[in-house]
């Protein structure tokens, strides 16, 4: 019997990927761009999706021909609606509608976070965890209930991966793969540890201030030799990881789980999967996370997810395959997850 098989567009933000994934779970092909600018600049969205119409032709022949498929083997063809940059999102929707009306290929369009957290269970085997979805424009704790992803904490500013590429920028640090990750390199170097603001409200954070201070702190005292920038990294990163152990425990104690799942990009950073193994440990659960080819922005999981949306029985409309920059995770009705503890609950009362 043949598989279900999705063909998967991402592009809300610095990278285009394209993914061919199956119903249960077997990424085929996952190839993906990233649009890199010098040191000390940011992306912006018009030179963004200018990056992504370049690549994103060669990305499906390429996905296509690792996978060893045709069109005719694909089911359905799934893009990020959003959130995201509006420029780079509109790519993929319009790629996917001529796709769509060439091939005769229905249209599913996805929540990149719940694409995210999707992704994190098929590849870590995690069943039910609170969810730390962490990455350049989102800050989120999320648990699963009744149907829907529910946000227990966020962030009331900036992301925290817009934090430390925004520090990143400060110091000229290369945006080659990542500033995030350039930070952390830099931070193991670390050696003194430089006060910062520690912003927890409730469940929420908020990190626009931290970066103000150690923007200033920075300034000053690089220019004085009274730290490095090794030591700036450090502090900043043990300040904004210790306020995320911090939320995500708390919705842990809410929702009664032992377990999470780390998704993102800023999920592959190796401190922060250290800081909630301690926490999990100490509460006798796990840590899930992955590494950089799933927890950053790729096709894969926005195939995966749209392939169990469509496998129970949802598509979107040609005239409705739009992309939108705000698109909460608590929107989407995750009905594959309703399905799934259904048959868990008539399995326990059998």
């Amino acid at each position: 019997m043949k598989k279900m098989m999705a063909l998967g567009f991402e592009g809300s933000a610095n990278k285009i990927g394209i993914g061919v994934v199956t119903l249960d779970g077997d990424i085929l092909s996952n190839p993906r761009h990233t649009y890199i600018t010098p040191p000390g600049q940011g992306f912006l969205p018009r030179e963004t999706a200018q990056h992504h119409l370049q690549h994103v032709l060669p990305l499906v022949k390429e996905a296509l021909k690792t996978a060893q498929v045709t069109p005719d083997d694909i089911d359905c063809l799934c893009y990020t609606k959003g959130p995201g940059m509006g420029a780079p999102l509109q790519v993929s929707a319009i790629v996917i509608r001529i796709l769509s009306q060439l091939w005769k290929k229905p249209i599913v369009a996805v929540n990149h976070c719940v694409a995210h957290i999707e992704m994190g269970r098929i590849v870590t085997g995690a069943d039910d965890p609170v969810v730390l979805y962490v990455s350049g424009g989102n800050t989120q704790v999320i648990a699963y209930s009744e149907g829907r992803y529910r946000i227990f904490g966020e962030t009331i500013d900036i992301a925290i991966g817009n934090c430390l590429d925004r520090f990143a920028r400060v110091l000229t640090l290369s945006n080659d793969p990542s500033p995030g990750y350039n930070i952390e390199q830099l931070a193991k170097k670390g050696e003194k540890f430089i006060d910062l603001p520690y912003v927890v409200k409730g469940m929420d954070v908020s990190f626009s201030g931290i970066l103000s201070f150690i923007e200033a702190t920075a300034e000053e005292k690089l220019k004085n030799n009274e730290c490095t920038p090794a030591d700036l990294c450090y502090s900043l990163q043990e300040t904004l990881f210790a306020m995320l152990v911090e939320i995500t425990e708390r919705a842990m104690a809410h929702c009664d789980k032992n377990d999470i799942l780390i998704v993102g990009g800023v999920g592959c950073n190796e401190r922060l999967q250290e800081m909630m193994r301690v926490m999990c440990s100490e509460r006798g659960g796990k840590l899930y996370a992955t590494d950089d080819r799933y927890c950053i922005d790729n096709g894969a999981m926005i195939a995966y997810t749209g392939l169990l949306a469509y496998a129970h029985g949802t598509s979107t409309p040609l005239e409705e395959s739009t992309f939108t920059q705000r698109f909460r995770t608590d929107e989407v009705h995750a009905i594959w997850r309703e399905k799934e503890e259904s048959k868990k609950a008539n399995g326990t009362a059998e």
